[in-house]
């Protein structure tokens, strides 16, 4: 039976690269495969087709027996059925089959498309750094010490003993992953012999025992921004765990954690605080004094002033992490009652009850009722 042109199958010209090759047959295994076709014979045949296809023209010498002898030029390709498909030859391979994965659920039996044993970043790290409130709103420097995985020093980060350097595994070539078939598959897995890495160590470093790193406890200086917040995090580049064959480091994440204050309370940039105030000066006015996260500030309160009332002090809250400006101080008033009263002050307020207007026995309104309120509370506690 004659066969069809591989390019054809493939639907790609014959000065096709590599890349677009791959890309081509992957559309079309990821339309044809049986797993998305059941029962569909058509679709079968035409994934077959095009991973015999894909065989030859992704071999480099291949392809090129096939451009000058067609068919014949790859021997066991034109027989028919499929016997040309051996996924074991395929450059990328596993690329195509974690794309396959990532439909039929095949997860990393294929690789996952990436290859082991080269360089590889090192983990990323988190500190934890309890702050003052008083640090959190003016900044500060402090000093940290973290565990972490450095590069052995002795063998330089590659495990092996001096005058010796790592060699290709020869579990699995250099490849990190050995194959099995697994019915019309070609499966792998991580090589036990090497853990992945490709490498074999003969005669390990007797620092690191093999590893490459070393546990170490290091120092850092970390710089606090003012106005940095419960939650937020400083990220120190390249201060984590030590890359592998010669992968760069990972990252330090500094978690900040601030110590509640007992006076102020955060939200967002803004900071809320309550103060007391005097019932003549609540009724009169005047200026008090209220402490501020950096100086106290000077509030006036207008005469008339009902305890609960909120005023904002603009630009006198929190910095702004990313120093543009400053949130506000919000200040709320509460009414003191004095507890102890003379003989002077206490006639001096049964005047003061008695020039007031008189009550209404029901109030008509929400001013009326708390009026009355606060008329009652002074009653009870200076009659």
């Amino acid at each position: 039976m004659s066969r069809r042109d591989y390019y054809e199958v493939l639907g790609v010209s014959k000065s096709a690269s590599d890349q677009e090759i791959k890309s081509a047959y992957r559309k079309l295994a990821l339309k044809f495969h049986p797993d998305r076709n059941p029962g569909d014979k058509d679709a079968e045949e035409q994934f077959k087709e095009a991973a015999e296809a894909y065989a030859v023209l992704a071999d480099a010498e291949k392809r090129q027996r096939y451009d000058r002898f067609g068919h014949a030029g790859v021997g066991g390709a034109s027989q028919g059925g499929g016997a040309g498909f051996d996924p074991s030859v395929f450059t990328g391979f596993e690329d195509i089959l974690g794309g396959l994965g990532d439909i039929f659920g095949f997860g990393d039996a294929f690789g996952g498309g990436r290859r082991r044993g080269g360089p590889a970043r090192g983990a990323d790290l988190r500190y934890d750094l309890e702050i003052s409130f008083d640090e959190s709103a003016r900044g500060t420097e402090t000093s940290i010490q973290i565990p972490r995985h450095e590069a052995c020093e002795t063998c330089s980060g590659t495990g092996a003993a001096a005058g010796t350097k790592p060699v290709s595994c020869p579990g699995c070539h250099g490849r990190g992953q050995v194959r099995f078939q697994q019915g019309f598959f070609t499966m792998a897995r991580t090589c036990a012999q090497c853990r992945g890495t490709g490498q074999f160590v003969a005669s390990p470093c007797t620092a690191c025992r093999g590893a490459g790193t070393i546990e170490k406890q290091r120092k850092l200086t970390v710089k606090i921004p003012p106005g940095i917040a419960t939650g937020q995090r400083m990220r120190l580049t390249s201060e984590g765990e030590a890359g592998s064959a010669g992968g760069p480091p990972g990252d330090l994440y500094v978690v900040i954690h601030v110590q509640e204050h007992d006076f102020f309370s955060r939200d967002g940039n803004d900071l809320h605080c309550e103060v007391p105030i005097s019932f003549p000066t609540a009724a009169l006015g005047g200026t008090i004094t209220v402490p501020g996260p950096f100086e106290p500030q000077n509030l006036n309160v207008p005469e008339a002033t009902q305890t609960g009332t909120t005023f904002r002090l603009r630009g006198h809250g929190m910095p702004d992490v990313s120093g543009r400006g400053k949130g506000d101080l919000l200040v709320t008033v509460r009414v003191k009652t004095p507890a102890k009263l003379s003989k002077e002050q206490k006639r001096l307020l049964e005047q003061l009850a008695e020039a007031l207007p008189e009550q209404p026995t029901t109030p008509t309104s929400k001013e009326e009722r708390e009026e009355r309120g606060i008329f009652d509370r002074v009653k009870d506690i200076f009659g």
